[in-house]
Parts: C-alpha cells; sequence; structure tokens
C-alpha cells in the first residue's frame, strides 16, 4: 500500500510520470532526493569527451570502484603508470561511477536509486533499474536509447574507454568496445577499442614462466611490457637480466643489472645476479663487491666459483709474466671451465699462448670467436685492466700479433694504434707499436728490393724485419725466395723450416720447401710435401704435375724401370687379355676396375676413378667391361663387380669388392710412391 492508501497498481504510471517530470524540472528541490550526484562534464571532467586532465577522483559513496594511485588521482592513457613498487594498477571488472560535488547545487543532471542516469544531447532521461546503461557514456547523434534496447543485453565488464572511436578518455563501454552509432546500440568491436589491461605484475608472472620453460625470447617480450608501464620497478630489470643472460647478451644483462640497482640500492637479488655476470666477464674484484653484501650471506656455489677463477687468473699472470706459454694455456683453460666463460680477455689469453707455441691457425681460431662484451658499457667495467693493461686494449694487443703473424700487417697496425690510443701509457703496448711499423717498412723495403732483382739486399732487409719479430714466419719465407733465387738451397731450405715451424700450415713455406728439395735432388722429402700439397689443393694442375716428375725421379733413383710414364694420362679401356697382361706388367702400380654397363655402383664409381687419374698421374689407371671381356674375368675371377684390383710388376697386391670412394683413394695413395 502507498501512504495514500490505495493501491500500488492504482497509482501505476501516474506516480512514474511525476517522478519523471521532477527529475528533468531545472528548478526542483533536490534536498529530498537520496544519493543525487551532479556530473561534471566540463573540459577537465574525467567523464567528458573534452577531458584534458589525467586525473579521476572517486567518490566515497560511488556503488563501484576504480582504484589506483598517480599522484593523487587515477591516470589513464597508453602511457600510464603508477607509483606503486609492483607497477599494479587494477579496474574494478564492472565500475559504476558516482562524482562527488557539494550538494545543493542546482543542476540537471542528476541520478536517483529508481534509475541510472543516461547523458545524451544534453538532456537528462531515468530508466528503470533493469535497463542500465553505464554513466559516463556519450553519443554524439542526440538521440536517446530506448527503454527495451538493452533489456536482453549479455552481461559483459565495463571498461573505461582511452579515447578511440567516437568516445572520449573515461567513457565507460560496455564489453570492452564501443562504437559510434546514430542512436544504434554500440557493438563490442577491437578495432576501434582497448581494454585497460595495465597490471605489470601479471605480465612478470607471465615473463617468469616463460623463463623456467626457457623461453628466453618469450620471457624477454612479456618483461619488456612490464617495464614500460612501470619503468621504475627494480624487479623487472632485474629479471630482464636475467633472460638476457641467458640469451648471451651479456652487455644489455650488465645495464639492466645496473639499473636496477640504481634504483633500489638494497636489492640483494640484483647485487647477487651482477656479481655472477662480472664472474663469468672474469672481473673477479668487480664480482666480489656484489656478491659480498654487508649483512647478507653470499650464494656459496657463486662464491666458491669467485674464489676458484680468481685463483687461475692470479696463475695465469704468473705464467704469462715468466713466459711460461704451455702453463698459460692450462690455466687459461681452467679458468673458462670454472666459471669465467664470458670473459673477452681469456679467451684472448688462450690466443696469446697458441701464438707463442707456434699453433697460430688456433690461435686465430680462438680470437675470431671472441665473445662479445661491451665493457664501455658500464662503468666499473670500462676501467678494469688484464695483465696490467686496459681490458679493450689487451684484446687488441693480442689482435696485432696474431695480424702481424699471418701477414695482415694493415690490420695488426690498425689494431696496435688503436690499444695505444686506449692505453696511452702501457709500455708494452708501446714496444709493439714500434716493432710493427718497423718490420712493416723493412718487409716493403724487401718486397721493392725483390721486385727488382736485388736478391741480396733484399735478404738484409727482411733479416732486419726479423730483429723486430724473430717470430714472423712471412719474412722467413721470403728470405728464403731470395736465397732461392741466389741458388743458396740449403739457406733456403733453413728458412723454409724455421718459417713451418712457427706456422705449420703455411702453403707457400712448404710448396718453396718441396720445390728446394727438388733442387736438392731429395726425391723423397718432395714428393712427401707434394703429396701433403695435392691433398690441400686437389685441383691445382702445377702441383700434380710436380708430383708427378717427383715421383718419376724417385722412382728412377731407386733403380726401377720407368716405360711411357707422362703426365696427364687417361684411364685405358681394356678389351682383350693380351692388352691387359702388357697394362700391368709395367713397373709402376696399375689399378683396375672391372666393372659392368648396366650396374649402378659401377656407374658411380667409374667417374671417381677418372678424377684419380688426374689427381695421381703416376699410377695406370684401366676399366675392363667383364660382359664384353668375359676371358679377363674368367681369367681374374671375378664373379661380383664393382671389382677393383692393384697390380704391380703383374703380380695382383690388393683387392677390393665395392670399395667405398675414401678407401679407394686412401689405397691409390699408398701405392702412388
Amino acid at each position: 500500500m502507498s501512504e495514500s492508501g490505495k493501491p500500488i497498481s492504482e497509482l501505476g504510471f501516474t506516480t512514474l510520470s511525476n517522478r519523471l517530470r521532477k527529475s528533468l524540472t531545472c528548478d526542483g528541490d533536490n534536498t529530498n532526493k537520496p544519493d543525487s550526484r551532479e556530473l561534471d562534464l566540463s573540459p577537465g571532467s574525467p567523464i567528458s569527451p573534452l577531458r584534458v586532465g589525467p586525473t579521476i577522483s572517486t567518490s566515497s559513496s560511488s556503488s563501484g570502484s576504480v582504484s589506483g594511485r598517480t599522484g593523487n588521482g587515477l591516470q589513464f592513457g597508453s602511457g600510464g603508470t603508477t607509483n606503486n613498487h609492483s607497477g599494479e594498477l587494477s579496474v574494478d571488472s564492472s565500475p559504476t561511477f558516482s562524482v562527488g560535488v557539494s550538494r545543493g547545487v542546482k543542476s540537471s543532471h542528476t541520478r536517483s536509486k529508481s534509475g541510472t542516469s543516461i547523458f545524451s544531447g544534453g538532456s537528462l532521461a531515468t530508466s528503470p533499474a533493469v535497463n542500465v546503461l553505464p554513466a559516463g557514456n556519450v553519443f554524439p547523434s542526440g538521440r536517446l536509447f530506448k527503454t527495451g534496447m538493452m533489456a536482453n543485453r549479455s552481461s559483459k565488464p565495463d571498461v573505461l574507454g582511452l579515447g578511440t572511436g567516437n568516445y572520449g578518455h573515461g567513457s565507460i563501454m560496455r564489453g570492452g568496445s564501443g562504437a559510434g552509432g546514430k542512436g544504434e546500440t554500440p557493438v563490442p568491436t577491437a578495432s576501434n577499442s582497448r581494454r585497460l589491461s595495465v597490471d605489470p605484475e601479471e605480465l612478470k608472472r607471465l615473463g617468469n614462466e616463460e623463463y623456467k620453460k626457457g623461453h628466453f625470447l618469450e620471457a624477454l617480450s612479456f618483461y619488456d611490457r612490464a617495464i614500460a608501464l612501470s619503468p621504475v620497478n627494480a624487479a623487472y630489470h632485474c629479471n630482464r637480466a636475467a633472460t638476457l643472460m641467458g640469451l648471451k647478451r651479456l652487455t644489455q644483462a650488465v645495464k639492466e643489472c645496473d639499473e636496477a640497482i640504481r634504483l633500489d640500492s638494497g636489492y640483494v637479488r640484483a647485487h647477487h645476479r651482477l656479481g655472477s655476470l662480472l664472474v663469468s666477464l672474469g672481473q673477479v674484484e668487480n664480482a666480489r663487491r656484489h656478491i659480498y653484501l654487508k649483512e647478507y650471506q653470499p650464494d656459496p656455489n657463486e662464491a666458491q666459483k669467485l674464489q676458484l677463477v680468481e685463483k687461475h687468473l692470479n696463475k695465469c699472470t704468473y705464467a704469462r709474466r715468466f713466459r711460461d706459454w704451455a702453463g698459460l694455456l692450462r690455466e687459461t683453460e681452467a679458468a673458462i671451465s670454472s666459471g669465467a666463460d664470458a670473459c673477452p680477455q681469456l679467451f684472448a689469453c688462450k690466443a696469446e699462448a697458441l701464438l707463442k707455441l707456434h699453433r697460430l691457425d688456433d690461435a686465430d681460431s680462438v680470437l675470431s670467436n671472441l665473445p662479445k662484451f661491451d665493457v664501455s658499457s658500464s662503468l666499473a667495467c670500462s676501467h678494469v685492466k688484464f695483465f696490467g693493461m686496459q681490458s679493450e686494449a689487451y684484446i687488441l694487443f693480442i689482435c696485432a700479433q696474431i695480424d702481424m703473424s699471418l701477414g695482415r700487417f694493415e690490420n695488426a697496425v690498425a689494431s696496435i694504434e688503436k690499444a695505444g690510443q686506449l692505453d696511452p701509457r702501457n709500455v708494452e703496448a708501446a714496444v709493439l707499436l714500434q716493432n710493427i711499423r718497423s718490420l712493416c717498412r723493412s718487409r716493403a723495403r724487401g718486397n721493392e728490393l725483390f721486385k727488382s732483382e736485388r736478391f741480396t739486399e733484399a735478404c738484409s732487409a727482411y733479416g732486419e724485419g726479423l730483429k723486430f719479430d724473430p717470430s714472423n714466419s712471412i719474412l722467413y719465407c721470403n728470405r728464403a725466395a731470395c736465397w732461392f733465387k741466389l741458388g743458396q738451397f740449403e739457406r733456403s731450405l733453413d728458412d723454409c723450416n724455421q718459417a713451418l715451424l712457427i706456422h705449420p700450415n703455411y702453403t707457400k713455406a712448404l710448396l718453396r720447401r718441396a720445390a728446394t728439395y727438388v733442387k736438392l735432388e731429395r726425391w723423397a722429402e718432395s714428393v712427401r710435401d707434394y703429396e701433403v700439397l695435392r691433398r690441400e689443393l686437389p685441383d691445382n694442375n702445377d702441383i700434380a704435375e710436380s708430383l708427378f716428375h717427383a715421383q718419376v725421379a724417385l722412382k728412377k733413383s731407386r733403380g726401377e724401370e720407368v716405360y711411357n710414364l707422362k703426365f696427364g694420362g687417361e684411364v685405358e679401356l681394356i678389351n682383350n687379355l693380351e692388352q691387359f697382361k702388357a697394362a700391368v706388367a709395367s713397373t709402376g702400380a696399375s689399378v683396375v676396375l672391372f666393372k659392368t654397363t648396366s650396374d649402378l655402383q659401377c656407374k658411380q664409381i667409374s667417374p671417381f676413378l677418372d678424377t684419380l687419374c688426374t689427381r695421381y698421374p703416376s699410377i695406370n689407371f684401366l676399366k675392363v667391361d667383364i660382359e664384353e671381356s668375359p676371358t679377363i674375368a674368367s681369367v681374374e675371377n671375378v664373379r661380383v663387380v664393382p671389382t677393383i684390383k692393384i697390380y704391380k710388376k703383374g703380380n695382383r697386391i690388393k683387392e677390393m669388392v665395392c670399395p667405398s670412394r675414401e678407401v679407394l683413394e686412401s689405397s691409390v695413395r699408398h701405392y702412388s710412391f
């Protein structure tokens, strides 16, 4: 019953119409309206399409809430962040705004318990609670929604608009999106709105899950997004550093650790992570400051790793000081295996030891695969010294020596000059710079004299250069060429041997020594060197011909009969038994392939026999088709193809059935001497 005594059914629409009329009256009394609030649609209002301010102050009497802090209010926008440590910003799933203003102010925008206010084109209407629209929606068409249009809508969370489509900042959009239509119900679309999802803690959690799975790139993406939302959170930078370590991007990892410590100097995990990273970089003094913190126990594993690396580094210093290159190599490898596996200077030290041990190619390989780290990325790292030399300068110091030993003189000069600029007070680098410059001048002068056929003077010039670097294989080889031209073959041989002692794989020195052996008629040594060259340069016809002549000369020197041997012979096709017997009766080795035309394996190995004929010209190569010459197959008892037999002076000395290419060539090489 109503207060007037009439049933509610009789009051019906009369009461509702009166209430609606009053709600639209500008000069009515608002004191009896419960929980009425004036909607502020000025340009600074959070629900105005003309919003210019970044904050929203919420009323304590609101039925829904928006929480989070940016100063004294909540900041919305693409780059909005919070000042709390976690970077968390939460938004209620279905917020309802109630913007607080002083009571008693004359207003045409009111809200009552019975309905929700809808602002459209400057007018206000109320609707029953069952057909409500979120407060604050602004529709440019000026039309009102009809009451029944939203009756059957699905329950979707309301979110705050970010100024996309036809909505201003602060608009509440049903289902996470909105569409501006001329009086039509907004259709949720992802193209013209974004859900306000700015929880960096959730991004960090997702990043942690990917990191545990070993998915470092995916984890890095989540941490990057978390940092973009909360750049002052030290934990996010520390986690990003761990991911970068997993990706071997050490320069960036150090930067992230430094940033985390800058943001929170007492962040123990960031200190320990940076300490572990510095141990792997071989920077034990810097690492100790971060691993051993006051009032905190160090990680036992990291502390032990630090001690081991430091011990081996000290032994490296001792070995290098006394030029114990084998000991230096041993200790550098021990330091690397103990944990300093990302230290470029240690790998450069290993290259130096290999260089001094005359393992030049190994040294060059190690230097070509140095771990990458930019010491200038960290102020503390840039001041680290290695064997008394600035760390980056030390690497360049080793590069210059290896480049010079390999004949890359221009690179050597550039590297040592840069090392001198980085560490101008280092005596060792300054001495090497002067030696390289002097050696380059002597080499250039020797080359000019050699071209002018002034070989004696050229010998002196190269000898002068060797005073500045007694281990330079290039100058020894150049001087050997001068001695060769002067007919002093013994001295040429000595310099070739010295060059090959320093650089065993020096092809030019090996070729020069083989030619010198020929001049000295030391055929066995000449054949040995040419065989090595033939394997390294199988397509070099000059080397093949030199090998052939050396082999013929060797056979003659041993008293063997040599008939009809000529360089560049082809595989001979055998058609009858008499031809076969004459061919295999020669003093040299004969390799015979028994084949058929239709067999697949015969088709595959037959071209390879042609290749071997070119590579080993001192051997006779023959082919016999057993279908065309069954008598030969019967006499030689050939039942399976392909069969390869090797003969010498008519006698069979080796037989192979279906051999691989490697086995066949190995046997041919053995009998080519």
